[in-house]
């Protein structure tokens, strides 16, 4: 067996320490805490895996929230070969290395089905490879991502996979998940350890068992003290990296470039991907510069294009220059917040009726029946909803800085 991937087949195996998320890992949905829009009753995941629909799909959410665990279970319920890789880790080769164990060409033969976390660490050339196999039906992908796939899966892939998006556990899926470990903790070790995890079950997990493992009772004092300990060092899953973008882009939204730049310097050490920052730059163009400086959209499009095309170390230097023109840019977020104010009424509303003088007017019945009646090409009428005449989203005094 390759070493770039674990294969199995439904007959579970002991394996010597296994982690604690590991343990506890639900295997089938009535044992599945959180996702309720996916996999509730008669919501899409569920009827395929209670169905046995075979098709293959994307699991985009942030870490921590099931993905692994809902892969492994709609496996399960086709009694398919199952396969993991990696794709920090793995290449062409381990594709070959599955496919090559036999194509699958009776119907009675066990579906061969490809679970590919961090779909988005495959390049172009590694997703073209596997394209063929999963039009074929040779291969079912199921892929992860913590990443946007219409950034980072070429398009060719992702119009045969279907996109289920997760959401981050709530408090209360966080408390029923811990509980399940049935280790002891007072509520104020709980409370603090659901809310340094921020919805990731699995930091929460390792954070209880690295406490148990160093101090053997669970308190809110051990905890603190295993977060010290084990988590300071910057994990691109994990708290760290989440950390380090926030204080990233707040330190651009206060025009301060020298603590961006370090917090970049920070990021790039790491080994953080520098595509995921730069697309965190084109958002913040729009949402924080916007009207101020329409300028910085179009720099923070260079900076990506120019990520690239030339790739690290030297596209580091196209960051630098990116956020130091982004921190002194002056913020205006007047479009950013005028959008969401009149999104927050289309979900209050609904679909309010248009004025007749703007509706279009293909016909001659629509014409006889007012619309399009006393349009003129430069009105100053107000063409809002009659509902919302006295609404004003957009406001430049007040969110320009």
């Amino acid at each position: 067996m390759a070493e770039g991937f674990c294969y199995t087949t439904g007959m579970e195996q002991e394996e010597f320490n296994e982690p604690l998320p590991s343990r506890i890992r639900p295997t089938n949905l009535d044992e599945f805490v959180g996702q309720q829009h996916l996999v509730g009753k008669d919501k899409p995941l569920r009827i395929a895996i209670e169905k046995k629909h075979l098709f293959s799909f994307i699991l985009w959410g942030p870490p921590g929230v099931g993905k692994t665990t809902l892969a492994k279970i709609y496996a399960k319920s086709l009694d398919a070969e199952l396969y993991e890789l990696s794709a920090v880790s793995a290449g062409k080769d381990d594709i070959k290395q599955i496919v090559e164990k036999g194509p699958q060409k009776k119907l009675d033969e066990k579906p061969k089905v490809l679970f590919l976390d961090e779909i988005h660490r495959f390049n172009k050339s590694q997703q073209d490879f596997l394209l063929p196999y999963v039009e074929s039906g040779e291969l079912t992908l199921i892929g992860a991502t913590t990443e946007n796939p219409s950034f980072e899966v070429i398009s060719a892939l992702l119009s045969r996979c279907r996109v289920f998006v997760l959401n981050e556990l709530n408090a209360e899926e966080m408390a029923e998940i811990i509980s399940r470990t049935k280790l002891k903790m007072k509520a104020d070790a709980k409370d603090w350890l659901i809310e340094m995890a921020n919805g990731d079950a699995r930091q929460a997990l390792s954070m209880l068992e690295a406490t148990e493992n160093l101090y053997g009772t669970i308190t809110l004092k051990n905890l603190k003290e295993t977060l010290q300990s084990k988590f300071l060092r910057y994990d691109k899953k994990g708290e760290e990296h989440y950390n380090t973008i926030s204080a990233f882009i707040k330190s651009m939204r206060a025009s301060q470039p020298d603590a961006a730049l370090y917090y970049l310097a920070r990021m790039i050490d790491a080994g953080e991907d520098p595509k995921f920052i730069a697309r965190r730059m084109v958002v913040f163009a729009s949402e924080d510069i916007g009207l101020a400086q329409p300028t910085a959209l179009v720099v923070a499009n260079e900076v990506f294009r120019a990520i690239e095309t030339i790739g690290l170390p030297e596209a580091a230097i196209n960051l630098a220059h990116g956020v130091a023109y982004l921190a002194n840019s002056k913020k205006d977020r007047s479009s950013y917040n005028a959008y969401f104010a009149a999104m927050d009424d289309v979900k209050k509303f609904g679909n309010l009726p248009i004025p007749m003088m703007i509706r279009n007017a293909p016909t001659k019945l629509m014409k006889d029946l007012g619309y399009h009646k006393g349009y003129e090409l430069y009105t100053k009428e107000n063409l809002l909803p009659e509902k919302l005449k006295k609404k004003k989203y957009y406001d430049t005094k007040k969110d320009a800085m």
